[in-house]
């Protein structure tokens, strides 16, 4: 009875807990099920709140978020040189490479995330280690000296004095660039503009106007080289435009049918032999200009040599096309709009201009003041005075188009091709000779 009544018991203890566990397991299930519906809804919301967190960075890291009015610009001046390249055939071997190199420099970006040319570590940087440093001018100097033929300046040698009297447009622009209130280096290196040589201008510019440079007075020179090569190498490619008015202007339609005799023929031993010696006069004239005139004469030396044509065709092909490309593209990539928008370079384009200007001016001039003292079939067409400027070939294509325009069988390439190369030598000579005094 006892077991009976103690069963029973336990059983109605049983009994009568059992709601109250029931209910509180009851209100714990429904404890834990808002407890879990809260947390899925805050880890929902945590979960879009990163996502639209993750999103505002990826934009804030993107060009759309970092681009500025100045970048725009310069982008779309980049495709302006690749349309001209592409489209007129202005220089394309160098305007493209320019224009792409415009555009690369000018994608927006995160400032010390070694992308652009100024960001130390990155591969562009490397990359202008040959612009800041003139390793490049003198490479593309050896290939020019390896495409080069000489014949028709050694056939004519009074012909030289057209490609120096061009260079004036340097030292014109020299003065006005010191009038603007640009210091001695800068104005040095600004004034190589009139020779319209970009290899000269760079390497010019990387001696004197590279930003490193301390002046007597304590301050640094402004780093031009961007504006200077862009402003170099835009006006050689726009040679089809500004030099024909200027050539129509200077001269008479009677001096632009002139027909000069012919070049006589040049042997191989001269071609040989004038190499050595200009080498040996140029630079011991200006021995400064040693790395661009004695890569040169070296260049020319190997296409004349007869012994050394695989060197030859190494230098004025493969080696002169891989260092345009770096070249090109690696002075575009320098023009960042923050640097390269300044009041600076607005003033160095204008001078450009003029200079260029004056230079053609000057062998223009030059060659009716030399016809004052010439006769018969040694008077000279005026019209190769224009090729004094050193963009070779295309002053002196130029030059062949006007004439054949005044007289359709009148040739004038061969003989615009002397002043031509003769500006070569002369924009080294006046960049050596500016390079010592300035240096």
């Amino acid at each position: 009875m006892k077991k009976v009544i103690l069963i029973f018991g336990v059983l109605s203890l049983l009994v009568f807990i059992r709601p109250v566990f029931g209910m509180n397991a009851s209100s714990a299930n429904v404890q834990t099920t808002t407890t879990v519906a809260q947390m899925e809804d805050e880890t929902s919301e945590s979960f879009f709140a990163e996502a639209v967190n993750g999103i505002k960075q990826f934009y804030s890291f993107t060009g759309f978020a970092n681009a500025q009015s100045g970048n725009i610009l310069m982008i779309f001046i980049g495709i302006v040189f690749i349309y001209l390249g592409i489209k007129f055939d202005y220089e394309p071997l160098l305007l493209i490479p320019i224009g792409t190199g415009v555009i690369l420099g000018n994608i927006p970006f995160v400032a010390g995330y070694q992308t652009g040319i100024y960001e130390t570590g990155s591969v562009l940087n490397y990359l202008y280690f040959g612009v800041v440093k003139g390793v490049y001018p003198p490479l593309i100097f050896l290939g020019i000296g390896a495409m080069t033929d000489f014949s028709s300046l050694i056939a004519n040698p009074k012909l030289m004095l057209l490609g120096a009297a061009a260079q004036i447009g340097v030292f014109g622009t020299f003065l006005g660039a010191l009038y603007l209130g640009f210091s001695l280096p800068e104005a040095g290196a600004i004034g190589i503009i009139g020779g319209a040589d970009g290899p000269t201008a760079i390497f010019l510019s990387s001696k004197l106007a590279n930003g490193i440079n301390i002046l007597p007075d304590g301050t640094t020179v402004k780093n031009l080289i961007g504006p200077i090569a862009i402003a170099a190498y835009s006006y050689m490619a726009l040679v089809p435009v500004i030099q024909p008015p200027i050539m129509k202007l200077l001269t008479t339609k009677k001096e632009r049918l002139i027909r000069m005799k012919p070049p006589r023929a040049v042997t191989q031993k001269e071609k040989m032999i004038f190499p050595v010696v200009a080498l040996l006069l140029t630079t011991f004239i200006s021995p400064s200009a040693l790395p661009l005139l004695g890569m040169l004469f070296f260049g020319n030396l190997l296409k004349e040599s007869g012994r050394t044509e695989r060197l030859a065709d190494t230098a004025r092909t493969k080696l002169i096309d891989i260092v345009t490309i770096l070249l090109g593209v690696t002075v575009g990539a320098s023009t960042q709009a923050d640097i390269f928008i300044t009041k600076d370079s607005l003033m160095i384009f204008g001078l450009g201009a003029i200079s260029f200007v004056i230079a053609t001016m000057g062998g223009l001039l030059f060659a009716k003041f030399m016809n004052l003292f010439l006769k018969g079939e040694d008077k000279l067409n005026p019209l190769i005075g224009a090729a004094g400027v050193s963009a070779v070939p295309d002053s002196a294509r130029v030059v062949h188009a006007e004439g054949i325009k005044a007289d359709p069988h009148n040739y004038l390439l061969m003989h615009a091709m002397a002043p031509n190369v003769a500006g070569v030598i002369g924009s080294a000579i006046a960049a050596g000779i500016i390079l010592s005094f300035l240096g």
